[in-house]
């Protein structure tokens, strides 16, 4: 491969490099061209880039040809015919996806960085954020350098990096691969990445080369996205038929069924006795066990789920060769991400902050905090718009049966009206529920929640956990529901 450096981050490569053994159809009189980047967003076309003009879910890329020419583009990719007037000067590449050749394309133009490291992907409806961190700090204390890359950003043992890209779970391609270079130049051996199933559904993974594939659970989420459960569990199917080897959830069925698809040999992990990896929680004490291996899991951290989320992520150190003596040792040190069952004490009141904005994931949350706590039980809690409308009235059951009291707000409502979201939330209480209250303001719901805490109450706030902005329309506005929390609970002081 011809591939070139010039100075720290940039790269040459012959156009005829990247369409090598890839289906195309070439028109135009140069094919001989230099190539400086690839993208499918025509703003970020520079001088020397290919521009992917894929058909997107709103608009054509044919729209942005030109815009892409004039920015310096020299290569023009097109999965149909286009009557865009394109010069000579210039290649137009007939491919038959679009999505699929930037897949390729980005990973052969930073050297496929993916085949010289070991990448671990995550998905799961619930849990990806937190097992892909938990991976990652066994992996760091066992003397790995590590990154860990998904919703929350980029980390490199440990330390958030800054790096210009999207906020999105699963990087798209062209902003993956030129990610994993940067990684691999720091000295990174190992990356966990999280694998939502938009992005295996949309081709953003099938150039990376996944080493180890970790399935965690299937439920409510993205079912409107997909067009249908089926396709949703079809989308994260897919991190196992391209993972060398899965690690799957032995208590969840669905988990089990989808397992027959892997390409590569699968180990099971939960709470069943014959998993390959066995959680056995005996009162207060949990134990692992794995062929003649066994142990006392020593976790910090609230909430039994959580418990399997660290047994996926010793899963995933089993499956790299590691043994539970060498791996025990430093479950004790876990820590969950931002967000994730964060707590604020002040005043006697506890607030608890988390991400939580699937039925499943609600109710383990709130049954966990169910069980610790001495008072009541508040929460505050919404629905994102233009997602999922069928989970809303049950997560609205499971927050009145669990709680003692609910206020039902706004989570990014985006260009649904917040008040229909509520209206829907709100069918899963039933008639008559008098602890209940909505406040489409979540600034207000907040604040409201906690003026009402009493000693010993415990107030949780859920949907949004590490998210600083809200999406409200058109607009997103700086919002962070810890800030929110920590002032209210403050402002209550002031007044004892």
């Amino acid at each position: 491969m011809k591939l070139k450096m010039f100075g720290k981050g940039s790269q040459v490569l012959l156009l005829q490099e990247l369409l090598k053994d890839w289906p195309c159809t070439i028109s135009g009189d140069r094919f001989r061209v230099s190539v400086t980047g690839i993208t499918e967003s025509s703003i970020n076309v520079k001088p020397g880039f290919i521009f992917v003009a894929r058909k997107g879910e709103k608009e054509d890329g044919d729209l942005y040809i030109e815009e892409a020419l004039q920015a310096g583009a020299v290569a023009i990719v097109i999965e149909k015919p286009s009557n865009i007037a394109v010069p000579m000067s210039v290649p137009v590449i007939l491919v038959p996806d679009c999505r699929h050749f930037l897949s390729h394309a980005s990973a052969v133009f930073f050297g496929n960085p993916s085949e010289k490291m070991t990448i671990i992907g995550v998905t799961g409806t619930n849990g990806k954020t937190t097992v892909s961190h938990f991976i990652g700090q066994l992996l760091k204390g066992l003397g790995v350098r590590v990154a860990v890359i998904g919703t929350m950003g980029i980390y490199i043992d440990g330390l958030r990096i800054g790096y210009n890209i999207p906020q999105m779970t699963t990087l798209p391609a062209e902003f993956l691969h030129p990610l994993l270079k940067e990684c691999l130049d720091r000295g990174v051996t190992h990356v966990v990445l999280e694998a939502s199933s938009l992005g295996l559904s949309t081709f953003r993974l099938d150039h990376c080369e996944i080493d180890v594939g970790i399935l965690l659970n299937v439920g409510a989420d993205h079912y409107d996205e997909h067009g249908g459960k089926q396709a949703y569990v079809n989308a994260k199917t897919k991190l196992l038929k391209i993972a060398k080897q899965v690690i799957v959830n032995r208590d969840d069925n669905i988990c089990v069924d989808m397992a027959k698809s892997s390409s590569g040999p699968v180990l099971y992990f939960g709470t069943h006795t014959d998993s390959d990896v066995c959680l056995d929680v005996q009162g207060n004490k949990s134990f692992m066990a794995w062929d003649e291996e066994s142990g006392e899991l020593d976790l910090l951290i609230p909430g039994a789920y959580n418990h399997m989320n660290a047994v996926a992520a010793i899963s995933a150190l089993r499956s790299l060769s590691y043994t539970l003596a060498e791996i025990l040792p430093h479950t004790p040190l876990l820590q969950l991400p931002e967000g994730r069952m964060q707590q604020i004490l002040l005043g006697g009141v506890m607030v608890v902050i988390d991400y939580a904005h699937t039925p499943d994931a609600l109710e383990a949350v709130l049954c966990s905090l169910a069980l610790t706590s001495n008072g009541r039980l508040i929460t505050v809690f919404g629905c994102g718009g233009e997602r999922d409308k069928g989970k809303r009235s049950e997560m609205g059951e499971i927050a009145v049966l669990y709680s003692s009291g609910v206020i039902v707000t706004s989570d990014n409502p985006r260009n649904e009206n917040p008040l229909a979201i509520i209206a829907d939330i709100m069918e899963g209480f039933g008639e008559g529920c008098v602890a209940v209250q909505a406040e489409p303001d979540r600034n207000l719901a907040i604040n409201k929640a906690i003026a009402s805490a009493r000693v010993g109450d415990i107030v949780l706030i859920a949907g949004k956990g590490h998210e600083k902005t809200q999406h409200i329309a058109a607009e997103i506005i700086p919002f962070s529901d810890e800030k929110v929390a920590t002032q209210a609970l403050m402002a209550k002081m002031d007044k004892v």
